[in-house]
């Protein structure tokens, strides 16, 4: 083999050299965000009620609803969980390892399974957080979103998930604005039906 068609083979095998390492690759994560992550996917197939704990908006859009997470789908990688509020089953949020942390993804979609105008806004870690709580900080995506939106005081958002033996709460927090949903994850309940958009 000449020298010339020799390195042209070395570049034509490189792209498939790197993409057989990306795949085989384990995905890194440190350790409280590993904790965190198995904590909940320890829940996975089960449903719980909960109630909204703190709300400093007037008018609040969950009052008197039924509000129910489910831990619907779990693989070594991500978590789905439908958040049901009533009749209402828009939300799924959708927690990922991303090799550099974990990120919080809220998939919103209309009842015929279509994106709605307002979908995939979350944040990521930036931190190591702890077992029992991440942060996630609004992403760039959500940010300008929010802009386009026209609500871009929601551009400061983090969203905090906690996990305990007895509770597991979605908290939202930005200057000015708080609001808390607290399960009972010691009282599974009945599953849900299927969120919109999913099989």
């Amino acid at each position: 083999m000449t020298i010339i068609k020799y390195v042209i083979a070395v570049i034509v095998s490189l792209p498939m050299a790197a993409s057989l390492l990306a795949t085989e690759a384990p995905l890194v994560s440190i350790q409280t965000q590993d904790d965190f992550f198995n904590s909940i996917r320890k829940h996975c197939g089960k449903s719980y009620e909960g109630k909204v704990t703190v709300d400093n908006a007037a008018g609040g859009s969950f009052a008197n609803k039924k509000l129910i997470m489910h831990v619907r789908k779990c693989t070594d990688n991500q978590l789905q969980v439908p958040f049901h509020v009533g009749d209402d089953a828009s939300r799924t949020w959708i927690i990922t390892k991303t090799g550099s942390g974990l990120s919080l993804k809220h998939d919103h979609r209309q009842k015929d399974g279509s994106n709605d105008k307002s979908t995939m806004y979350g944040g990521h870690t930036n931190d190591a957080g702890w077992a029992e709580m991440q942060s996630f900080p609004a992403d760039q995506y959500s940010k300008e979103l929010f802009v386009d939106q026209g609500i871009p005081q929601s551009i400061g958002n983090t969203w905090q998930m906690y996990i305990y033996p007895e509770k597991f709460t979605y908290r939202l927090i930005r200057q000015g604005r708080e609001f808390r949903v607290d399960f009972d994850v010691t009282k599974p309940i009945s599953t849900p039906v299927t969120p919109w958009g999913y099989d």
